[in-house]
């Protein structure tokens, strides 16, 4: 652990800059913000932890090379990224569905966590813009004479520890918003489900037209 802060003279740099760019709200901030208004904190914190596993994913992809390949081959990007864009697209228009009981009600339920944690792990893991951010960002901060991939690796999973903390917070605003605002009349649960689907379609044509220099 020692040679790896050694081999990081750039450390502090790294943090900060790693810090203000986990708090600049992007596609997956206003995912999990949308989760967490529409069905609780424990939705949140769902989200947030498969949008990070989905993540570390794509940092780990930019460190064997997966990056290069979405960098070099527009047919590969295209593919991967409309597969993300599609894939928001369905969890709006599945959201759009109404559900026998109160999505509130059924947040604390291991299955439907899990689905959750799942949908956040595909949104972000589906998303190619990450994986060429990380491939851009973190060699800056490696010296040439580091062993690439796993310092690549390793500041790749600092960063994601760091977007936990930044997200959990964006969770507990939105989580005590949702208290003041939402869920109050007859159509509470209607309005959530609606923003919520509105959300998630208007996130996945965000990521079908937008370019290959967005992040997050």
């Amino acid at each position: 652990m020692n040679d790896f802060f050694l081999a990081v003279p750039l450390l502090p740099a790294f943090l900060l800059a790693s810090f203000v760019l986990a708090a600049t709200p992007g596609p997956a901030v206003v995912y999990i913000v949308a989760r967490t208004l529409a069905q609780g904190r424990a939705a949140g914190f769902a989200s947030v932890a498969g949008v990070a596993l989905g993540n570390f994913g794509n940092a780990a992809g930019a460190s064997i090379g997966l990056a290069a390949l979405f960098a070099i081959s527009a047919t590969a990007f295209s593919i991967v990224k409309f597969a993300g864009a599609a894939y928001l697209v369905y969890l709006g228009i599945k959201a759009l569905r109404p559900r026998a009981t109160d999505l509130r009600i059924e947040q604390f339920e291991a299955p439907r966590l899990l689905r959750i944690f799942r949908d956040g792990f595909l949104v972000a893991l589906l998303n190619p813009k990450t994986a060429i951010f990380f491939a851009a960002f973190l060699p800056q901060f490696i010296e040439t004479s580091a062993s690439k991939a796993l310092h690549s690796m390793a500041l790749g999973g600092v960063f994601v520890l760091i977007s936990v903390g930044t997200d959990t917070a964006y969770v507990f605003a939105a989580g005590a918003m949702a208290r003041r605002v939402g869920g109050r009349g007859p159509g509470g649960p209607a309005a959530a489900r609606y923003a919520t689907a509105a959300t998630f379609i208007g996130l996945g044509i965000f990521t079908a037209v937008a370019g290959s220099r967005a992040a997050r």
